[in-house]
């Protein structure tokens, strides 16, 4: 494998480094530094670009290219991965949806039987449906949503595949749940739930650290009264943005949140413990029209008129790369480019314990590097120091 040498504004975690250089050699990166004290080796392929950045991590998504992980295929897979390698996601977790045990069985085994070198590289699968509150299924299908149950969810654990796994706290059995998977070293997660203050205290005892699109399918002080009656009750907004220990994440596409509330989000959590996700379903670079969110077979209909997806009045999914949420983040709040840049790149690889691997660009991490303009749209990817071609 030859060696590369990337030169432009190298973005780190915490500033950006003008006229700087990443030099990369057998798939991992070499040397970091300004452009004139990195040594270009005999031969090394010279890229030049506005900026250098890590390729971006995305714990949080659902399809792209007409495929969703959820149809349970390799070809779906791999088309999905493919599509998001070239909004420049290299490592990526496939996020379930609610479905039938043997849906989610077959898109397990899909996942794990993915050939290295075909698109984003998996890092582990998101168990995230089916597990929801029932007033809070957001776009999920109704009919797949279930309280968790560890003759099924130990299964999935068991497979080795499942890095993060999410479940409503105020279901039965959750808390189990929650032991299970951290047990196995699983980011742990609460969404589309509608739990209480109470309830977020039992799921952080049990290993609950992050919550799912803030904002998005939660828990409001207003959903929980009408709940649980009053006095009213903190929600998982309150318990997230008091704990210190818990992290969350933003759909910064322009749709979902306005500019307000992203800047909120960043002003109040930071950049180490905020994430940017895609949520993106198989509508991703594709024309506006309908399609199926979940398996193709039976999943929920929604219409993708280019920019988002919709059920009627209710978004359903965003249909964009990471590049669109870095884009929107940059220039709806007062966030440094580093900063937005961490939080699609190092924050999400530490959230899932991945961050002695990718994440920045650092001496001794896998080579996934961007080039990318002026504008911040990705011109190259390049995968464990190997370029991903389009198509």
């Amino acid at each position: 494998m030859s060696a590369v040498l990337f030169r432009g504004a190298v973005v780190r975690p915490n500033d950006l480094l003008e006229d700087g250089a990443v030099l990369c050699t057998d798939g991992s990166i070499a040397a970091v530094g300004a452009r004139a004290e990195v040594e270009t080796p005999p031969g090394a392929l010279e890229i030049d670009g506005a900026f250098v950045a890590p390729g971006f991590v995305d714990i949080h998504v659902h399809g792209g290219a007409g495929a969703d992980f959820m149809d349970g295929t390799l070809d779906a897979v791999l088309t999905a991965t493919r599509a998001h390698a070239r909004h420049g996601t290299t490592t990526i977790f496939p996020t379930t949806t609610t479905g039938s045990p043997e849906q989610l069985e077959a898109m397990l085994a899909a996942c794990a039987s993915v050939p290295a070198g075909s698109g984003a590289r998996i890092a582990g699968v998101h168990l995230y449906g089916p597990f929801f509150a029932t007033e809070k299924l957001g776009c999920h299908g109704a009919k797949g949503r279930r309280d968790p149950d560890p003759g099924e969810y130990e299964r999935y654990l068991e497979s080795g595949v499942v890095r993060i796994a999410t479940c409503a706290a105020e279901l039965p059995g959750a808390e189990a749940y929650y032991r299970a998977a951290a047990a196995r070293g699983c980011l742990v997660t609460c969404g589309h739930s509608n739990a209480s203050w109470g309830e977020m205290e039992r799921a952080f005892a049990a290993g609950v650290r992050h919550v799912d699109h803030f904002w998005c399918a939660m828990s409001s002080v207003a959903s929980v009264a009408e709940r649980l009656g009053t006095p009213m009750q903190g929600s998982m907004e309150q318990f997230v943005l008091l704990r210190d220990a818990m992290s969350t994440e933003v759909i910064a596409d322009g749709a979902h949140l306005a500019p307000e509330l992203l800047e909120f989000a960043f002003r109040v959590m930071g950049p180490s413990r905020l994430c940017l996700v895609t949520d993106s379903s198989r509508a991703l670079d594709m024309p506006p029209g309908e399609y199926r969110f979940g398996p193709e077979a039976d999943g929920e209909p929604f219409e993708s008129d280019g920019v988002v997806g919709r059920q009627g009045a209710r978004l359903a999914s965003s249909v964009s790369g990471m590049d669109r949420m870095v884009r929107t983040m940059v220039g709806a709040t007062s966030a440094s480019l580093a900063e937005v840049v961490r939080m699609a790149t190092l924050t999400p690889a530490e959230l899932a314990g991945i961050a002695d691997e990718v994440g920045s660009l650092e001496p001794g991490k896998r080579a996934d590097v961007l080039v990318l303009g002026s504008g911040l749209e990705v011109e190259r990817v390049f995968l464990a120091g190997e370029e991903v071609r389009s198509g």
